[in-house]
């Protein structure tokens, strides 16, 4: 049996920027900058400060990225709906690029991550938004639409599907199994920060093998080998924008992986502290979109009706042939169509 109680912080601690551990405050605060079209912003709320990134005008989209990534990964989509005239959001999650990173992994559950997005709301004066998430971000975004209805009216995942609390975590379900090589288990240990230093290698290498690009033997799997430490073939994919790898890898070499790997050591917990919401359905608009030959398929694929089971709202599903892990990457006209459609239907 596997401890997953086991609370080791790191020594390698995150240096956020401006002071972004903040406690105690009253009310939130909010300092802004213009830089290009985008407009960034640093607002404090529920005890820490979130890198903030806004562009265009209308009904307000709020986009949540996953592991590794920063608000960047967003980039092109929120572009696409801005243009369509919606409000484009995004953040650096907690943990992640100029937002705060609590070295605790207990601070990275589902109350800490919906509170983040609920405190920002508060500071933006939005009673409720259309939330986007990818990846560890889709899990926010699933779990902000179901604590926080009132506030999060519909919502669209990404690669992650909607997963209602059962009897057991699927954690303690694959280590009961005794599958204790699925690549979770391997980056809630300590030694994860160590072994994911090297952001030149592993933010480019990563975007490959999760991708659709690799053959079907070499692709990631979520089980036996986690090559994101391998060097990939080419330096980057074709769809690939370098400038924006650039700058996710200069965050990563400034500020070092330890917030991001505490989404996987903060899981168990997370999941003992959801005991209220089992089997709790969301019954806003919902759409899931995923890539056919996303690695993750092996243990949490689901067909359009079983979604339906616990999404009663959906109203679409997409499988992307050939796209692995990053839809909103790797095919970025379609999965950019697919929202704005979603965004129309649901506006």
């Amino acid at each position: 049996m596997i401890d997953f109680s086991r609370r080791e912080t790191m020594s390698a601690a995150v240096t956020p920027l401006m002071g972004a551990h903040v406690g105690g405050l009253a009310s939130p605060t909010i300092a802004k900058e213009q830089v290009d079209v985008m407009r960034h912003s640093h607002i404090s709320s529920n005890g820490i400060v979130l890198h903030v990134v806004e562009v265009g005008d209308g009904p307000p989209v709020l986009f949540c990225h996953g592991f590794p990534d920063t608000w960047r990964g967003w980039r092109r989509q929120m572009e696409a709906v801005s243009k369509a005239g919606y409000r484009a959001i995004a953040i650096d999650m907690r943990g992640y690029g100029e937002s705060s990173a609590p070295e605790d992994p207990l601070s990275y559950t589902p109350f800490h991550t919906v509170g983040d997005l609920v405190g920002l709301l508060d500071a933006l004066d939005l009673q409720s938004v259309t939330v986007v998430g990818h990846d560890f971000g889709a899990n926010v975004a699933w779990n902000a639409a179901m604590m926080r209805p009132d506030r999060f009216r519909a919502v669209f995942g990404i690669s992650v599907p909607y997963l209602p609390r059962g009897e057991k975590s699927y954690l303690q379900i694959l280590a009961d199994a005794g599958r204790t090589d699925f690549y979770m288990f391997g980056r809630i240990r300590p030694e994860a920060d160590r072994e994911w230093e090297d952001a030149r290698v592993i933010i480019p290498s990563r975007l490959y093998w999760s991708s659709g690009a690799p053959s079907k033997k070499d692709r990631w799997s979520p089980f036996g080998r986690d090559q994101p430490m391998k060097e990939a073939p080419v330096p980057l994919p074709d769809w690939a924008d370098p400038k924006d790898v650039a700058d996710t890898v200069a965050e990563f070499v400034r500020t070092g992986f330890h917030g991001g790997l505490n989404y996987y050591r903060s899981i168990q917990f997370g999941f003992d502290l959801l005991a209220p919401f089992k089997g709790q359905v969301i019954r806003q608009p919902s759409f899931f979109l995923v890539g056919e030959v996303d690695g993750l398929n092996e243990i949490v694929s689901r067909t359009t009706e079983e979604l339906q089971r616990s999404l009663p709202g959906v109203v679409g599903h997409v499988r992307m042939p050939g796209v692995g892990h990053g839809p909103q990457r790797e095919a970025v006209v379609e999965t950019n169509d697919t929202l704005v459609k979603f965004l129309k239907q649901v506006s």
